[in-house]
């Protein structure tokens, strides 16, 4: 059983006039927000309010980079080059830390978004230039990545603190990957709650295609963009703590490090 454990999740995803996502009701439950950065979702008026009710609500800030693609939410595939892949890091993630600057709220970490995080999964290219921009802003900036992928690997050989990513309301394939939705619907609460528990408690997860993995991971990720998404955090939370975790943000991790945290 993983002693502690941070729950995450996507936040300051609207835009002008539109809302997307439950941020003041899941900034309730949650210990970790994932900033979108104004690329593939969010403005900087959102961002500045996205940071300010983290700080009202004492809950750890990440950036959430991701492809200059609005119109496709960052699920699209895009063709970059390395160079453009680290200045849109620098760029996104310097943009959100001058906010926590101005909000005085310290930076905790960084979590790719999409396919921008996905292709990385086998462009060793794309994953190099995602770490050399997050090394540019700040080296003891955390890392968020999927356990025992090629950007998790990478960050781990350059020293970078890579803290591992359990998926609660995303498919497992057989590989270990996970399998991306375009929209997060409706999630069954009790479903989800059970998985996180083994996955957390048993280090196990059912995949896709009826079988099962063993997965390893520190923060689990949620996902505020469907309709119970506040219930289940809710609920995850108070079932992970009285299971004897304790719930806190990944950058509060003590020297023993859990599972899925490195280096």
């Amino acid at each position: 059983m993983r002693r502690q454990i941070d729950l995450n999740c996507d936040m300051g995803e609207s835009f002008g006039i539109y809302r997307l996502g439950s941020d003041e009701e899941m900034m309730r439950h949650v210990t970790s927000i994932n900033v979108a950065c104004g690329f593939h979702a969010g403005d900087p008026h959102v961002m500045r309010k996205t940071v300010a009710l983290a700080k009202a609500a004492g809950v750890a800030v990440g950036a959430h980079p991701g492809f200059p693609d609005r119109i496709g939410f960052g699920r699209r595939k895009l063709s970059v080059s390395p160079a453009e892949a680290m200045d849109y890091v620098i760029y996104q993630v310097g943009a959100l830390k001058a906010f926590c600057a101005a909000a005085g709220v310290p930076l905790q970490h960084v979590k790719p978004h999409g396919e921008f995080y996905n292709m990385a999964w086998t462009d060793e290219k794309l994953a190099e230039a995602i770490l050399d921009g997050l090394a540019a802003i700040d080296r003891d900036l955390l890392f968020l990545a999927l356990p025992g992928s090629l950007p998790f690997r990478l960050a781990r050989a350059r020293g970078i603190r890579v803290i591992g990513e359990l998926y609660a309301d995303l498919d497992y394939r057989s590989d270990g990957t996970t399998v991306i939705k375009r929209v997060h619907g409706e999630v069954d609460p009790d479903a989800t709650i059970r998985k996180v528990l083994r996955m957390v408690l048993e280090g196990r997860v059912a995949t896709a295609d009826g079988g099962e993995i063993a997965v390893e991971g520190a923060s689990v990720c949620l996902h505020g963009d469907n309709p119970r998404a506040p219930e289940i955090a809710r609920r995850l939370r108070a079932a992970l703590e009285e299971a004897g975790a304790a719930v806190l943000p990944m950058g509060a991790f003590g020297a023993g490090r859990p599972a899925g945290a490195s280096p």
